[in-house]
């Protein structure tokens, strides 16, 4: 069964089975102003890599750092001495080649697992509860994906 389609055992108590709205405005707060990390998979470092035409080595050594989690470490993209996404200069400068991490928000389990998450992401993102409608079927998808993805553990 599916966790994220039910709450009380019955799918039409989830807070997302009938779709959710959400566009991207651009805006960039889940880029910028506030410390945060962007986990990395050998697919995300070959796309952006390719992207900007220059070897994982070199994209490595530029763009990433290793985060230290308590019980495992995490390959993150870095961040300017601001907090913004290294990525980030009046807007993103990859978005096309956007890890699957920023590819895939707002809809990420930890989000997606409660309407409290929810409502309080709205709060911070003015693009949730606006625009396009995402059925249950594409957010389950999206959601599926994150849980999918390998991330790099150095």
């Amino acid at each position: 069964m599916d966790d994220y389609l039910m709450s009380n055992g019955n799918k039409s108590d989830s807070f997302w089975y009938d779709g959710l709205q959400f566009t991207c405005t651009s805006c960039g707060h889940c880029c910028r102003y506030e410390p945060g990390y962007v986990f990395l998979s050998d697919d995300d470092v070959e796309t952006l890599s390719n992207h900007l035409k220059i070897t994982d080595k070199v994209f490595l050594a530029n763009y990433c750092r290793i985060v230290n989690l308590g019980i495992t470490n995490r390959l993150s993209l870095t961040e300017k001495d601001n907090n913004d996404c290294i990525f980030w200069s009046d807007g993103c400068t990859v978005y096309r080649a956007r890890p699957l991490q920023c590819r895939t928000y707002p809809f990420w389990p930890s989000i997606m697992g409660a309407p409290e998450n929810w409502e309080r992401e709205s709060l911070e993102c003015p693009g949730i509860n606006r625009g396009k409608k995402h059925s249950a079927r594409e957010i389950r998808r999206e959601i599926r994906k994150r849980e999918r993805q390998t991330l790099i553990t150095p």
